[in-house]
């Protein structure tokens, strides 16, 4: 079986560690144990649980009160439709490797996390990409999508709120992509790690509960600031979750019974965390829309949700080039936007949400770095 290298992520593998200003890193600013167990309020319940824990495999489907916490963010759901995974990314390959067969049609979304289209091809599948086009919003059109769409269309892979571009879906749109979805019978699978995180501060409906053939994913990495957890999930129909638990048997026996407690303990104090998270990234959302006001070749569509957006610059500079001189100029990280593709090769994704004044001692030093590049014009 041959994949596609994973452009993000072999980026940040090889530049992250010594950045010393990170505007490439997606998630709002981590916590602590200490900060997560003074924000639950049950410092010495917790604890005491903790370092009494035999650290033995646990709960194989994970604890019933994780599933049941997680379940509990959805409006039609129970326990028997949700399956834990370690982290989002696992969650996605399992979802894929169960949907996908050799000639299978999967149309996806693009730019998104590149998952959601190399997996389902390295199976064998014929995938079609959804272009998203920065003139539209980087919303999905659906007549593009019907387009492309046919009888043999076994699901319809989609990212809502998106990465890297912060755009969001609103329940029309959602309903379109799902009626488009039942004409041919296909499945929608949606990554919603970003789901918790829109900037008004509503919640976007999963597609879990808006479709009978919905699935999503999602995680503790992103709008829960605990991507050290490694803890993530699958939702969706009963009978596809059972189909998924057959394959998780050959890739994951348990997770982690710490990560475990600390997940259940997370989800239960949830709306604390998507308090101080909110507040973080409005702060930073705002800081990010000033600079971009402010610098004459730099433009984006406004995130309305997570904690990336895409930058389009006019300089000419391919976007690889533009953050290997940047780093090398003062460890400044960013991610070229050629990792989603040769289209977005003016593109740059940034992630403003880590904490606000590390974006904006990042920001100033990028603006150093624009005007560098046009006194060179």
């Amino acid at each position: 079986m041959r994949i596609a290298p994973f452009g993000v992520e072999q980026w940040m593998n090889e530049w992250e560690t010594g950045a010393a200003a990170n505007l490439a890193e997606t998630c709002v600013d981590s916590m602590t144990v200490n900060e997560l167990l003074d924000l639950s309020g049950e410092r010495d319940e917790t604890a005491d649980k903790m370092f009494g824990m035999r650290l033995s495999y646990g709960d194989i489907w994970g604890s019933g009160e994780l599933v049941d916490g997680i379940a509990s963010m959805y409006e039609t759901l129970s326990r028997e439709n949700v399956m834990v995974m370690n982290g989002g990314s696992a969650a996605n390959f399992i979802a894929l490797y169960t949907l996908t067969e050799p000639g299978d049609e999967i149309v996806s979304v693009y730019p998104t996390y590149q998952q959601l289209y190399s997996i389902p091809e390295s199976f064998g599948a014929s995938v079609r990409l959804l272009h998203l086009r920065y003139e539209d919003g980087f919303l999905p059109d659906p007549d593009s999508l019907k387009r492309l769409v046919t009888d043999r269309t076994k699901a319809i892979c989609i990212n809502n709120p998106n990465n890297p571009t912060g755009t969001l879906m609103n329940e029309a749109l959602l309903k379109e992509i799902i009626n488009i979805a039942d004409s041919v019978g296909a499945w929608l699978y949606c990554d919603e790690v970003y789901r918790f995180m829109v900037h008004d501060g509503t919640v976007t409906p999963s597609a879990a509960d808006m479709y009978e053939r919905g699935i999503a994913s999602c995680s503790l990495s992103k709008c829960f600031s605990l991507a050290g957890l490694r803890l993530g999930w699958l939702a969706g129909p009963k009978e596809f979750i059972g189909e998924v638990s057959s394959r998780r048997d050959y890739t994951t026996i348990s997770c982690g019974r710490l990560d475990d407690l600390l997940g259940r303990t997370a989800i239960k104090h949830r709306e604390k965390i998507f308090a101080r998270n909110l507040e973080i990234v409005r702060n930073c959302a705002r800081r990010l829309d000033e600079w971009v006001e402010s610098e004459p070749r730099v433009s984006y569509v406004k995130p309305r949700a997570g904690t990336t957006a895409f930058l389009r610059y006019d300089y000419d500079l391919p976007s690889e080039e533009f953050c290997k001189r940047l780093f090398e100029r003062d460890r400044t990280f960013l991610l070229p936007g050629r990792c989603f593709g040769p289209e977005f090769d003016r593109f740059l994704r940034i992630g403003y949400a880590y904490a606000p004044d590390v974006l904006q001692n990042g920001l100033a030093r990028v603006s150093a770095f624009l005007r560098d590049i046009e006194r060179r014009e």
